[in-house]
């Protein structure tokens, strides 16, 4: 895999090898010398292309991090096309399928998650850039999908922490992928993958109607 990123024009090296450390080091980790050294580009050579090091830091996101999220919300829409009409537990579930299983490997999906988790533990102007083109767009597509399938009443900012909260579960099915196959002392395969989705969507679905309520059902 190092051999294959080192080839191609040296802007796809920069951005490939930029991608890369600062997923596993941060913005303020990570210097110049390092992402042209394992590029293997002259220092300049930032300059040239990006203009410095914060530029090169927002074209990851816009050229590398940005394009695998909407493959992420493509394959979630794909699997929607196949249902009709939508419930609320197809919806749950093709959207935790969509980064549980999805359309990523490994590799890029571990760079993927690494890469926002730093950013949002330090956030930089990339992360305003994906919350007004990415989340904020996508947050609105899928309560729009779900405002039909939930109680009559449920106010919008409600309605929208609610949808954050399913992200949540799935994020952290999807994050902590280690930690959760440890804990149920089982390997993370398509089998524990459907059995995840289907268990956010169980919890999901009494979430939202309990947010009719004001409270949780039994509180």
């Amino acid at each position: 895999m190092a051999e294959n990123r080192m080839r191609g024009p040296s802007k796809e090296r920069l951005l490939n090898e930029a991608e890369i450390l600062f997923a596993q080091k941060g913005f303020e980790g990570v210097s110049v010398r390092e992402i042209t050294r394992a590029a293997g580009c002259n220092l300049a050579s930032v300059n040239y292309y990006f203009g410095n090091k914060e530029n090169l830091y927002m074209e990851v996101f816009r050229y590398r991090w940005m394009p695998r999220a909407k493959r992420i919300h493509d394959n979630f829409r794909q699997s929607l096309q196949t249902q009709e009409p939508l419930s609320l537990s197809h919806i749950i579930q093709s959207l935790g399928m969509a980064f549980l299983r999805g359309p990523l490997c490994e590799e890029e999906s571990r760079c993927h998650q690494q890469l926002m988790a730093r950013e949002l533990a330090q956030p930089t102007a990339a992360l305003e850039m994906l919350a007004q083109e990415i989340m904020r767009p996508f947050f609105q597509e899928l309560t729009d999908m779900l405002r039909p399938l939930v109680p009559e009443g449920l106010e919008e900012s409600e309605l929208m922490l609610g949808a954050m909260g399913i992200f949540a579960m799935i994020l952290y099915f999807s994050f902590g992928r280690v930690a959760v196959t440890r804990l149920l002392g089982c390997e993370y395969d398509d089998a524990l993958r459907n059995r995840l989705s289907e268990h956010i969507a169980g919890f999901a679905i009494n979430g939202l109607k309990g947010l009719n309520k004001g409270k949780p059902d039994g509180a």
